[in-house]
């Protein structure tokens, strides 16, 4: 189908919908009654010189042709709009008048007549009527049959060399009567259907919602992009943000960055306050909930505060990392920042017991303090009396004692869930008694680095914390076979358990907790007295689903072989084990496809 065709059906089928508006009203009704009593006369539509001239009779054996005639302005105006230059508009109209197209109905036995336009001067109208099934031109059909043979004459001379006029442009036929193929100038514009689907929405009162019908346009749909953009990375959609200010003003937006950290490094603009400030304008334009700050002085606190005024009530978690800010910047920042629950203090050696105990807020929920050269057993005591909503708590201080444990209040009891002490060197088995009564419905524990801790410690925690789900023992030099053996019998829901550098483990130990069922993850890396028969063992925990034996030098290749029985699990991790070979890998990933291996 030519250009041309595709575009006269898409304006027939606007005009169509144009007339349904028209008729529906009450003054196209009338109309459309006086216009049907004309069905059995024989009616000429006449225009200007310059028009097309249709004529037609009706005879006894035909059926009455129907002519009707339309002079709407409307519809010529809406028109108009749809082909605002000349030539398109020259194709329908002529000084605003519109005729709607003759629907005739012949008999059985009566032949089907054709309507030929007839064109004087340069002038004319270019629409030329024609048969869809031939490209033969048709012959005009009068009342007498000496002007029926001088068309039919007239015609045959065309035939050889005549000009016929289509779309405005001139087109010659060859010797059968068939126009030749030529290239078509001024073909409707592109995005010709949209405007008549607009057209006709708007005369039936329909909301019009416009679609994007090319990737440029696409592109720059909000209803797409929104969508869109979750399909790429953080890291992706900060590059994204450069392309244009619309993709700009979409991506900023706070439901794109949510779990999202960013990285304040203070030490990078010391001497650049540019930067700075338009740090802290797109900072609160994506409208981030967390933030890092580091290398931090309390110069760079107090600026923090003054130039985001937006996060006051927004700020959720915030985390000082490698700062010497004192007690005065924190209790400035905690409360100017009344939102933050959750904290974090890492190598921040300015801070103190006692400015803990003036800036913490009661709506903490997370509180973690790690390298912090001041925190003491004050600090446990401000942390019970000031936070009685804590939840987690991660405390890595060198100078807790078992007295310090001892100032847990049973106010935490109803909140505090996970406790994890990092290398608390002074803390034994008195202080796992002190934590016991405070804290009996803790469901995760670490006691990683608490080298002072026995397996009498264990026991007491097995036989006490019977909520346990998590338990690390990691670099208890102390710890034995014994301890896991407690562990097996008591702790009947654990589902973790980390065992890395308990050097006195053998595979003893691994064949008491092989019975738990319950026990998804288990570490024990670098127990260098585990080998084969301990790792047989593990081949019966069908729920495992991650393990990992790095740095365990007596398991051997043969060993490793049998970790195909563990076919639900997703992660293993043989680094650092002389029996890992190559070949052992390959092998495991062939018949543990499942199964990411960390070798």
């Amino acid at each position: 189908m030519s250009t041309i065709r595709k575009a006269y059906m898409e304006i027939s089928n606007g005009i169509r919908g144009l007339r349904f508006h028209r008729d529906q009203s009450p003054s196209g009704a009338a109309q459309h009654d006086g216009n049907a009593k004309m069905d059995d006369c024989k009616s000429v539509t006449t225009r200007s010189s310059k028009s097309v001239v249709h004529t037609e009779e009706t005879t006894p054996s035909r059926t009455p042709a129907r002519v009707i005639v339309t002079e709407d302005s409307a519809v010529s105006n809406a028109v108009a709009r749809l082909f605002p230059n000349k030539a398109s508009s020259a194709l329908l109209a002529t000084r605003g008048d519109y005729s709607r197209t003759v629907d005739s109905k012949n008999s059985a036995n009566a032949h089907s007549s054709s309507t030929t336009a007839s064109t004087k001067g340069q002038g004319q109208s270019p629409l030329v009527s024609s048969n869809s099934s031939t490209a033969q031109p048709s012959v005009s059909t009068t009342s007498t049959t000496s002007s029926a043979t001088s068309a039919d004459q007239n015609s045959a001379k065309q035939t050889n060399g005549d000009v016929a006029n289509l779309n405005g442009k001139l087109k010659r036929t060859n010797k059968d009567g068939v126009f030749s193929t030529t290239k078509l100038i001024g073909s409707p514009k592109a995005g010709i259907a949209s405007r008549i689907r607009k057209l006709n929405l708007s005369m039936t009162g329909q909301k019009w919602e416009s679609k994007a019908e090319t990737i440029s346009e696409l592109m720059m749909d909000e209803k797409f992009l929104d969508r869109f953009f979750f399909y790429f990375s953080s890291e992706d959609r900060r590059r994204l943000c450069q392309v244009c200010k619309k993709w700009k003003n979409i991506l900023y937006q706070s439901l794109y960055w949510t779990g999202v950290v960013p990285v304040i490094n203070f030490k990078d603009w010391v001497n650049d306050s540019g930067k700075r400030k338009l740090c802290f304008e797109n900072f609160q334009l994506r409208g981030f909930d967390q933030v890092c700050l580091v290398s931090a002085v309390d110069k760079d606190i107090t600026e923090f505060i003054n130039n985001t005024p937006n996060c006051k009530k927004t700020l959720r978690t915030v985390s000082i990392r490698c700062s010497n800010i004192s007690d005065n910047a924190l209790e400035s920042l905690i409360r100017k920042m009344p939102a933050i629950n959750k904290l974090e203090l890492s190598n921040c050696n300015e801070v103190t017991g006692s400015g803990l105990w003036a800036c913490l807020n009661p709506k903490i929920i997370v509180l973690t303090i790690t390298d912090c050269i001041h925190i003491a057993d004050d600090t446990i005591g401000a942390i019970a009396q000031l936070l009685p909503a804590l939840h987690e708590l991660n405390l890595q201080a060198y100078h807790v004692t078992d007295n310090g444990l001892a100032l847990f209040d049973s106010k935490l009891n109803s909140s505090l869930r996970v406790l994890r002490l990092k290398s608390c060197w002074e803390i034994t088995n008195h202080g796992v008694v002190n934590i016991i009564h405070a804290l009996p419905n803790i469901t995760v524990l670490s006691l990683s680095g608490c080298s002072k801790i026995t397996d009498d410690g264990i026991e007491i925690i097995a036989e006490n914390m019977k909520k346990l789900k998590s338990l690390d023992i990691s670099w208890c030099a102390r710890v034995t076979d014994a301890s896991l053996e407690y562990v097996a019998c008591d702790l009947g829901i654990l589902e973790e358990l980390i065992l890395d550098r308990c050097t006195h483990v053998t595979d003893i130990g691994v064949g008491y907790i092989s019975t738990m069922t319950s026990l998804t993850r288990l570490f024990i890396r670098w127990c260098i007295q585990v080998g084969d028969y301990g790792l047989h063992h593990i081949f019966s925990m069908r729920n495992l689903r991650v393990l990992s034996i790095a740095g365990c030098r007596r398991l051997t290749s043969n060993g490793l072989y049998g970790l195909r029985h563990l076919q639900r699990l997703q992660e293993l991790e043989v680094t650092n084990c002389p029996g890992a070979n190559s070949a052992v890998c390959r092998y495991l990933k062939d018949n543990m496809p499942n199964t990411m291996l960390i070798e």
